[in-house]
């Protein structure tokens, strides 16, 4: 099958879920097919699917994130003078690692909002829906809401990384706090003790709580590299660390917490 075949297979089989999806056509362009498919995903519950959908939907994300480029941890240039420490700007899905972290939210199943660009849509988008499933099944067993602060550890499925560690981060308020500043730091520290426990000898830190949880960019970021570099003292891991950053903003507030004050 092509990739326009598997993902108008998706779709049909997704619409065909939902009887109030009937009156819905399938789009022409590959852009509007890829927006609705991300769009039935985000929205779908965590149900089981059949093993001829769960086949063409890794098939099919497979080589959708070839085609969006994998970036292997042994293309990137360490920090200077730390050889485990890394700083690099892109997409966290397309970075090859042991495990990369994801900003969840309490209910750790991932993004709602359809096409939304926050960091959980797009790590469950292009996991595949296998990934919402394992983490709806931790959380009914689990029998409440994630603490804030904490970390779990699913598979990847799709992704180029082996592992997905979610945490959830302090939503900060107007003014800052101490206990905000202390759940800033558990979440890394949670995240950097599960991946030991679980061998991995790398991990990927997305930008904790500075989006949608509003924590200020530049103290987020003294807490994040203070943490893994007193958490690795500490323990006498070489597990190799990557701060991952998506804006220039944000690589440059790194770049000066990593290098300028080191």
């Amino acid at each position: 099958m092509t990739q326009r075949e598997r993902r108008e297979f998706l779709i049909r089989y997704l619409l065909q879920e939902k009887p109030e999806y009937k009156d819905i056509e399938l789009p022409c362009s590959d852009d509007e097919q890829k927006c609705l498919f991300r769009s039935l995903v985000n929205v779908r519950l965590p149900l089981p699917a059949s093993d001829e959908f769960l086949k063409i939907q890794d098939e099919y994300l497979a080589e959708e994130n070839r085609s969006r480029g994998i970036t292997n941890l042994t293309d990137l240039e360490a920090v200077a003078d730390h050889e485990d420490l890394f700083l690099w700007r892109g997409d966290i899905t397309t970075l090859k690692v042991d495990a990369i972290v994801n900003a969840a939210n309490s209910g750790m199943t991932g993004c709602w909002h359809q096409n939304h660009s926050c960091i959980d849509n797009c790590i469950h988008t292009f996991a595949g829906i296998q990934l919402r499933k394992v983490c709806a099944d931790i959380m009914q067993k689990q029998g409440h809401e994630e603490p804030t602060g904490q970390a779990k550890i699913t598979p990847a499925f799709n992704l180029p990384s082996k592992y997905v560690i979610h945490t959830v981060g302090p939503i900060a308020g107007e003014k800052l706090t101490q206990a905000d500043c202390d759940l800033l730091a558990s979440c890394y520290k949670s995240c950097l003790d599960i991946a030991k426990k679980n061998g991995c000898a790398s991990i990927a830190f997305c930008c904790i709580s500075t989006g949608m949880f509003r924590f200020p960019a530049d103290r987020a970021a003294e807490i994040a590299v203070a943490i893994v570099r007193e958490w690795k003292n500490q323990t006498g891991n070489k597990m190799k660390v990557v701060f991952n950053v998506f804006s220039q903003k944000d690589e440059s507030i790194y770049r000066g917490i990593l290098y300028e004050r080191d």
